[in-house]
Order: structure tokens, then C-alpha cells, then sequence
């Protein structure tokens, strides 16, 4: 089979574009480049990208300092217009599945078949039935997308899905064959939760709640800036505020996160007979939140560590500015996961 040609993983979140590319080497995946460039709040709204050329602006302006002359790339897509669901169906050939999935598709989907584009895998066949992972986004979200990259001269070769980019991060990085581990990703507007084990995603969710909240609730309850509240909020000081003070109002932010990844736990359990989350793992800017690990520890009484997204790639010495890169790393996760489908065979 051919090998892809090289592309770059580009996450654009609603705090920040993030670029990483990755080559093989015969001592594993290896960073070429990386860089985050932050955007200004109301550039990207729910995952909808409202300014453009501004964006465009931020990618060439990455491409150009890190000197990546890979035109192709992959982009993630996720929020509400994107619909992750495993159907059972009965076992029939590939044909069949074909000539079937559009029907079965207008079942599972709250948008008219026509306004999507449509993908599918199947997962586990057994005698008589098998699961099908059906994947449907907007055709007008995945334009808002590569329209962005047209004019920022990029080629989208591959838009996935951020819970399974993140879920190729973790896989490369990580192994725990025989765990169900849920995989959380907490940006900026919204947190991807992906419940995965051996390798198959059994159940994704996109939760409209994240690191803004934070920063929100500081602004509003302590009458501050933004710059001071995100400071707080990355357990920095800010002049006459107590810790107490700080801690008190991310607590009550932790605990609407902590609901909502309890909601979601709950709806995988009553699809997947009472299978239980063994372990956590946290991406995202919101990652490093104070007190926030701590909290899911005692929520669920299960391991919960920060998801390392460079712990098993190859850091060449002394080429990266090393502590911008831990600084960085939980908000590079789905990139790395992006930048891994270079290595896909095509």
C-alpha cells in the first residue's frame, strides 16, 4: 500500500491554532515542528470559525516561523453538528452495508442525510450481527473549515474528529489493552470525552463546557481583567486575591465539568452493561486548572493523570525550545494526534 504524503496536524481551537508535525524515524515518531499561536476571544464561537482570514493569518504565520513547507494537512471538526454513534446492524457484506447506511444513517442523525457527509467502520461482527461506527458532520461546518485552509494555501487530506484524534495520541503514547480509560480533552468553549478500550471508541460526547468558564467566573466574581483571570486560573498570582478566594469559584466551575463527564460516564454505562471507567486521562489547556485532577480522583475513585501527547515521541536535543514545549504540551494533544495520520496508509 502507498504511504500518505507528509502533512502537519493543525487544531484549530476557539483559544488558539496549534501546529505539529512529526516525522518516522526508525526510533519511533519524531517532532519536526510545533507552535501555537493564541486567538483573540470571538474569532472562533462553538467550534465555528467567524473571522476567517484572521485564522488563515494565524496558520501562515506558524508555517512561516517554523519554516513547514508541507502543503497537505489534517483538521479536526467537533460540537454539535458533528454525530458519533455505534449501530447494531444485522451482518451483511460490504456491498450491502453500502447500499444500506444512508437509510440507516437518516435514523441516527437530527440533520437531513443531504446537509452531512457520511463515514463508517465496523467495529466487531459476530454471527449474526455487527457494530457499525457511523460518523456524519455538516457539509457546511467541514466548509467553514477548508475554506479556511484554502486561503491560508493548505490542502485538507484528512478532517477527523478531535475525541479520535485525541484517542491516536493517547494510543501512540500510551498502553492499556485490557482498561476502559476515558480520555478527556477540556479547551477553551468545550471538552471532548472519548471512552475508549482496545483501541475502539465506545462511546464520544462533545460537551459545550470548558476553560472559559473559568475565566468567566473570576472576571464576574473577583471584578477582574481577562489577562488577570486567566493568570488565576493557571495558578499564577494576581495581587489581592487570596488563594481561598481563587480556589472557592474554580471549585464551582470543576463542579459543572465534573457533572457533565458524570452524565456522560452514567449514558456509557447504560449502553455498554455496566462497564465501568478504570482510568482518566486529561488534555487541554484546561488540564493544569488547579485542584481540577485532584477533584476527578475523588468524583471517581479511579486514576486520573495529565495525558502526556509527546511522552513517547522522540524530542530531538536541543532543536525545541524545551519548556514552551511542556508549557504547551496538554494543549498540543489533538494536534499530535492529527500529525500521526502522515504516517496512515493511504
Amino acid at each position: 500500500m502507498a504511504k500518505r504524503k507528509p502533512l502537519f496536524g493543525l487544531d484549530i481551537g476557539s483559544s488558539a491554532v496549534k501546529v505539529v508535525e512529526l516525522k518516522k524515524t526508525k526510533h519511533g515518531y519524531e517532532l519536526q515542528n510545533f507552535d501555537l499561536e493564541p486567538l483573540e476571544p470571538d474569532t472562533v464561537v462553538d467550534g465555528a470559525i467567524m473571522d476567517a482570514p484572521r485564522v488563515a493569518e494565524k496558520i501562515v504565520n506558524i508555517c512561516e516561523g517554523q519554516r513547514i513547507k508541507t502543503k497537505n494537512v489534517a483538521t479536526s471538526v467537533s460540537g454539535h453538528a458533528v454525530i458519533v454513534k455505534r449501530v447494531p446492524m444485522p451482518l451483511m457484506t460490504e456491498e450491502e452495508l453500502y447500499d444500506r447506511i444512508q437509510a440507516e444513517a437518516s435514523q441516527h442523525i437530527p440533520f437531513p442525510v443531504a446537509e452531512v457527509n457520511l463515514d463508517y467502520t465496523v467495529f466487531e461482527a459476530g454471527a449474526t450481527q455487527m457494530d457499525v461506527l457511523l460518523v456524519a458532520v455538516k457539509k457546511d461546518k467541514l466548509l467553514n473549515h477548508t475554506n479556511v485552509l484554502a486561503q491560508a494555501g493548505r490542502t485538507p487530506v484528512v478532517v477527523d474528529i478531535d475525541a479520535f484524534a485525541l484517542q491516536n495520541c493517547f494510543e501512540v503514547n500510551y498502553e492499556h489493552p485490557q482498561e476502559t480509560v476515558a480520555l478527556l480533552n477540556i479547551g477553551a468553549s468545550g471538552m471532548n470525552i472519548n471512552i475508549v478500550r482496545d483501541g475502539v471508541p465506545l462511546f464520544t460526547r462533545d460537551v459545550p463546557v470548558g476553560g472559559n468558564q473559568y475565566t468567566d467566573a473570576l472576571q464576574k466574581e473577583l471584578d477582574l481583567s481577562f489577562e488577570d483571570a486567566e493568570r488565576l486560573k493557571k495558578g499564577e498570582p494576581v495581587a489581592g486575591i487570596s488563594e481561598e478566594q481563587k480556589n472557592s469559584i474554580l471549585r464551582t466551575v470543576s463542579d459543572i465539568l465534573i457533572l457533565e463527564i458524570q452524565k456522560t460516564f452514567d449514558f456509557h454505562r447504560a449502553t455498554a452493561a455496566g462497564e465501568n471507567i478504570q482510568r482518566i486521562y486529561v488534555a487541554g489547556g484546561s488540564a493544569r486548572v488547579p485542584g481540577l485532577l485532584q477533584l476527578l480522583r475523588e468524583e471517581f475513585g479511579v486514576p486520573v493523570e495529565e495525558l502526556d501527547p509527546l511522552r513517547r515521541i522522540v524530542i530531538p536535543p536541543g532543536r525545541h525550545n524545551e519548556a514552551r514545549l511542556r508549557e504547551l504540551a496538554p494543549r498540543l494533544a489533538i494536534a499530535v494526534g492529527l500529525a500521526l495520520r502522515s504516517f496512515d496508509e493511504a
